[in-house]
């Protein structure tokens, strides 16, 4: 029968930075991450909430065990209930796609609010999305545009991208061909390769 150690918070933190820094930092070309795992399995099951988050991608891409997109998840709550950003966001997308959990667009949402309030923009620019097509709460084209715009303000070009869209249609704003123009030339130079034949349209 195993026994499960604690770890000192001192020690999660150790834990913790050794596997980011075998990870993240070292210069080898062969990353071990059995050890990288075991590392943050200790600190993680120990309550370390970064730790949570990184054995979860662990768990979701197979590094130093086997692939287990339900482990990750696990893991991934963990860190979210413990307010861990990129954790949240994550569960939501699991929950929008039903990957690894059923789907339930109510569950996804819930958990993109949460990051989307903290400031997370991928996280914003699906909140607007979920507003946009009625996902997981009431259909609000105005809200999805005030979403689309916390994230664009940061150059995320899917959001810049779907506002030029909105302006183009008049969708939770007035039809401007002027700001459909302003929104799609961003996400052009953010690299969003539809946003050239919208612009192309237009003119």
């Amino acid at each position: 029968m195993n026994t499960i150690t604690f770890l000192s918070k001192k020690e999660q933190q150790r834990r913790f930075l050794l596997g980011y820094q075998l990870a993240f930092q070292s210069d080898a070309e062969e990353k071990d991450w059995d050890n990288i795992f075991a590392l943050w399995q200790a600190a993680a099951s120990s309550g370390h909430k970064r730790a949570q988050f990184y054995l979860g991608t662990c768990y979701d891409h197979g590094l130093g065990c086997t692939k287990d997109i339900a482990k990750a998840i696990t893991w991934y709550r963990k860190a979210a209930r413990q307010g861990h950003i990129v954790s949240q966001y994550n569960i939501g997308y699991s929950y929008i796609n039903g990957d690894g959990v059923e789907q339930d667009y109510g569950k996804g949402v819930k958990w993109y609010l949460l990051a989307a309030q903290k400031g997370d923009t991928e996280a914003q620019r699906e909140v607007g999305y979920c507003y946009f097509y009625g996902r997981g709460l009431e259909q609000d084209q105005v809200m999805a545009v005030y979403w689309y715009k916390k994230a664009a303000r940061k150059n995320d070009p899917k959001a810049q991208y779907n506002l030029g869209l909105c302006y183009k249609e008049g969708e939770g704003v007035p039809i401007s061909k002027r700001w459909a123009r302003y929104y799609f030339q961003k996400a052009k130079e953010g690299g969003h390769k539809d946003a050239v034949r919208q612009l192309r349209r237009l003119l």
